[in-house]
């Protein structure tokens, strides 16, 4: 199999470096390029076509949620991975409407940092669950401000997408779900895979708003993935 390929998106050379350094000891993954800000990381996407993106938030010329944005319109595939230096940052909700599949701290150690971007292989989202419950904090804000959409969509879910929809908003690995639910987990990933589409959502993340949004849960528990 082919390793992932990374584009690294930061403005600082050294955090770039360390990342890099750390990937290449991993036989799975490839950092094809890196980029200095926002602009010349969507340009070398263009031209690199990576698997996944680490993406820093502030940067110069073009911060990381333009640049998330502009590469999901013109290549939606690309998974991109936010970066941040603090789990009280402001801009998590943005980025996850932006399109980003997650989010994480820059003081992460090596072995997390591998699991998380295997997991997003795989289609999971690398949020820990004291992010995730300032995500839904957020989205809970928002729709008490500008009211919640209609929820026609989640009608046309089976009572087992529901229970698999609750586990993914409680910030739960598909492992973790199959083990709960007991289904397997390639099971797991189509039940996913169908409350994507019939939500018309990107991610996980998302998924999880959509889960608040509805009711099938108040908040996921705080404390460390």
């Amino acid at each position: 199999m082919s390793p992932v390929r990374v584009l690294l998106i930061d403005d600082h050379a050294l955090f770039r470096s360390g990342v890099a350094g750390l990937l290449a000891t991993q036989d799975d993954f490839e950092v094809v390029g890196e980029a200095s800000n926002g602009q010349e990381g969507l340009e070398l996407a263009r031209v690199l076509l990576p698997d996944i993106v680490l993406m820093d938030v502030s940067m110069p010329v073009m911060d990381g949620l333009e640049a998330t944005r502009r590469i999901k319109v013109e290549l939606p595939y690309i998974r991109i991975i936010i970066l941040s230096i603090s789990d009280s940052d402001p801009n998590l909700f943005e980025a996850v409407k932006a399109g980003a599949q997650g989010y994480l701290l820059k003081n992460i150690d090596a072995r997390a940092l591998y699991g998380a971007l295997r997991g997003v292989v795989l289609g999971e989202a690398p949020v820990s669950r004291v992010m995730a419950a300032r995500l839904l904090d957020e989205f809970g804000r928002h729709v008490r401000q500008n009211g919640a959409a209609a929820l026609g969509p989640g009608a046309d879910l089976s009572p087992r997408e529901k229970q698999v929809l609750e586990q993914v908003a409680r910030g739960r690995s598909n492992k973790e779900i199959a083990a709960s639910l007991d289904i397997a987990e390639n099971t797991v990933k189509n039940h996913l895979k169908n409350i994507l589409e019939k939500l018309h959502l990107e991610n996980r993340v998302q998924a999880a708003t959509f889960a608040v949004r509805a009711g099938l849960i108040e908040k996921p528990p705080a404390g460390p993935r």
